[in-house]
């Protein structure tokens, strides 16, 4: 099972009280995590990822093994940790002011 942890604002959203568990296929992407939290909550659709161009969400960033892997692309495959559920896959959401 892949652990999803989401910004409070998406886990008010989808009516989750804390991380969200999810069986993904191989192979095990951003991606397909990101589909399959769709599918499951469609209540997200859009919010994480632009409905029509499907691209991340400006103020959104993934984290992975403590690492940001926002920038890269959605199709890399995730490392173990990931995969079996060691570490969760953290939805984060940014923060800007000036």
């Amino acid at each position: 099972m892949i652990r999803v942890i989401l910004p409070a604002h998406l886990r008010t959203l989808a009516r989750v009280g804390g991380e969200v568990s999810l069986a993904v296929p191989a192979p095990i992407t951003i991606r397909s995590v990101l589909d399959e939290l769709e599918g499951r909550y469609p209540m997200l659709l859009g919010t994480i990822r632009d409905g029509v161009t499907g691209e991340r969400r400006p103020f959104l960033r993934f984290f992975v093994c403590s690492e940001d892997w926002s920038h890269g692309a959605e199709d890399r495959a995730l490392p173990a940790a990931i995969c079996d559920g060691t570490e969760p896959l953290i939805v984060l959401g940014a923060i800007a002011g000036g």
